[in-house]
């Protein structure tokens, strides 16, 4: 294989010092590594059926606050290296080093990560087990097993037409900042750390869901476990109607807890993915296996 594309995005000159934070060079992180989870998490997400070929996966880049990566107009299943990811600012989403275009939804991204500098990475799925929840108007996502604790106490529905403008196209994309920041804003603020969200996840009416962690395999847990809580809350509403009774939620106190367990056990599922994917045959990673999943992180 050719390495010297790789060697060249690698090797990258960084943007002006006026828009950027740069890490102490002590706590410097193999980019490498970072770009390959990236790849993979993209290739989990697709084989999961939690991303079609619009979704998309950001991750904040480690050695510059400023900056994140994402793929370029590519789904997710055809991701396979460097070149097929961009780098943009934080502060308003527009390409540097080199990169040019991209998604147009970007803003979604850019405007989160800027909003909570605890956040790391981010997932926009349209998934379709997600949808139904974000039209009803009646019924909420609501966690139903210790999976989803995740979700917290309630999870917020942005719709996108109460923030359009006369002139704005009505056609449910979030490409600009100014409608990224108004759907970041519906995360909220956790006071007890102004930091971080207060909530994980969000639904978007008529078009998917967006949640959030603190690195790529936080995120990409969450993305899946959402899809399959939605799964799981759909199929018990479905037995209420058919017996009877009421689906008995997470309570309060079990989503917090439960909520701690999701945040620290992200390794094991992680694990599994990965092995998944890569022997799956559908997928191409140039930059191997991410370390995490070997075990040599």
């Amino acid at each position: 294989m050719n390495l010297e594309p790789l060697w060249n995005f690698l090797s990258i000159t960084l943007p002006k010092p006026s828009t950027q934070t740069v890490l102490n060079p002590t706590t410097m992180v193999n980019i490498t590594a970072t770009l390959s989870a990236l790849i993979t998490a993209n290739h989990i997400l697709h084989y999961h059926n939690v991303l079609d070929s619009m979704g998309h996966i950001s991750v904040r880049n480690p050695n510059n606050n400023s900056t994140f990566f994402i793929a370029l107009q590519l789904g997710p299943a055809v991701v396979s290296g460097p070149q097929d990811i961009g780098e943009y600012l934080v502060v308003d989403g527009s390409p540097v080093n080199g990169t040019k275009g991209g998604y147009a939804e970007r803003y979604i991204h850019s405007e989160i990560l800027k909003a909570y500098p605890d956040v790391n990475a981010v997932v926009h799925s349209h998934s379709e087990d997600v949808l139904p929840y974000t039209v009803l108007g009646t019924v909420g996502v609501e966690p139903v097993y210790h999976m989803a604790g995740f979700l917290g106490a309630s999870v917020p529905n942005f719709d996108i037409e109460t923030i359009y403008t006369p002139t704005d196209p009505r056609d449910m994309l979030v490409n600009t900042p100014r409608l990224g920041a108004a759907l970041a804003s519906t995360f909220g603020t956790n006071t007890s750390q102004p930091t971080s969200p207060l909530h994980s996840t969000v639904l978007q009416r008529g078009h998917g869901f967006v949640t959030t962690g603190t690195s790529i395999e936080q995120v990409v847990d969450y993305a899946y476990f959402a899809t399959s809580n939605a799964r799981v809350q759909t199929n018990a509403l479905l037995l209420t109607g058919a017996v009877g009774g009421a689906v008995q939620y997470l309570s309060q106190m079990e989503r917090s807890d439960c909520r701690n367990m999701n945040a620290w056990i992200v390794f094991k599922p992680w694990g599994q993915w990965v092995w998944e994917v890569e022997r799956s045959g559908l997928y191409v990673n140039e930059l191997g296996t991410p370390p995490e999943a070997r075990g040599d992180a």
